[in-house]
């Protein structure tokens, strides 16, 4: 009976699911919305749009993945009206579940649903800092899956696009421009990073449609700061600080992020770095 309640155990750990420490939330906070197939929203993406974006992001990580010893399944659930996502692992089968009803949503776009995909990706293997008790510390959290999407995921699945000509039919802030042509010589790169920053401000947009909250800026960022890393969802503004930041960090892809090491691969202070910083609305950094 013994052997029977620990192996129970190790497989409800190796199943439990990641966007909160206790495995019972989403990418979104917890909400009730739900957007069925076929209802007018006013935006959201298409079938074939939801489709596409998760065809290239497995062609990206699918391998990635197989090389870290798992298996990446995405789990495509169009008809479910869930506006949500998450990721789960059991054994070797690192699972994301992608719902219909989050594509759908009014302020979703392209960019932003493969933002949130980037997002539960990175719970998988976005790095230090992480969350979860005993057998169970496999997560990424929240706002470290935020910067990993702007700071690795998004890149690898833009860097092969005409960026400058996709960001030339975008309305982008002059302070992102700015900001961006701050980090970035190449103007191809700067592209990119206008183009990653405009996916965070619709996802914020949607973040703060669900609270209520005002609708988040680049040039006024979340100036709270915590004692400790939090390891639940930041406040939109804060979220948005994130991608942007991430977006803004000019490290190498092939400098990765560390599972253990949260300096490796990314802007920090430990490195002297000034910009692309995790925001200290969230994040606490080991100095």
């Amino acid at each position: 009976m013994k052997s029977l309640l620990v192996t129970l155990s190790l497989v409800f750990a190796m199943n439990a699911f990641a966007c909160t420490e206790d495995g019972s939330g989403g990418f979104l906070p917890d909400n009730d919305l739900n957007i069925p197939v076929g209802m007018k929203t006013g935006g959201g993406i298409t079938e074939a749009e939801f489709n596409g974006v998760i065809d290239m992001l497995e062609k990206i990580y699918i391998p990635i993945v197989k090389d870290m010893g798992g298996k990446l399944k995405v789990a495509r659930k169009w008809d479910d009206g869930t506006v949500n996502a998450n990721a789960s692992r059991f054994l070797s089968t690192w699972n994301v579940n992608m719902y219909g009803g989050l594509a759908r949503h009014q302020e979703t776009t392209p960019d932003a649903f493969a933002m949130v995909l980037c997002h539960e990706i990175g719970h998988h293997l976005g790095g230090a800092p992480k969350v979860g008790g005993f057998m169970q510390k496999w997560a990424s959290n929240e706002g470290q899956s935020d910067y990993f999407a702007g700071l690795k995921c998004l890149r690898r699945a833009f860097e092969n696009d005409d960026n400058e000509e996709i960001v030339s039919k975008m309305q982008i802030p002059e302070f992102v421009v700015n900001k961006c042509s701050a980090s970035y010589a190449a103007r191809g790169e700067q592209a990119m990073c206008q183009r990653i920053s405009m996916a965070g401000l619709a996802l914020a947009k949607l973040l703060a449609s669900l609270r209520s909250s005002p609708t988040p800026q680049f040039d006024s960022p979340d100036r709270s700061i915590v004692d400790k890393t939090d390891d639940a969802h930041p406040a939109a503004q804060c979220r948005l600080d994130t991608y942007f930041n991430g977006a803004l960090c000019d490290k190498a892809l092939s400098d990765e992020v560390d599972q253990k090491d949260e300096v490796k691969g990314t802007c920090h202070p430990k490195n002297g770095d000034k910009v692309g910083l995790r925001p200290l609305c969230w994040f606490k950094p080991t100095l």
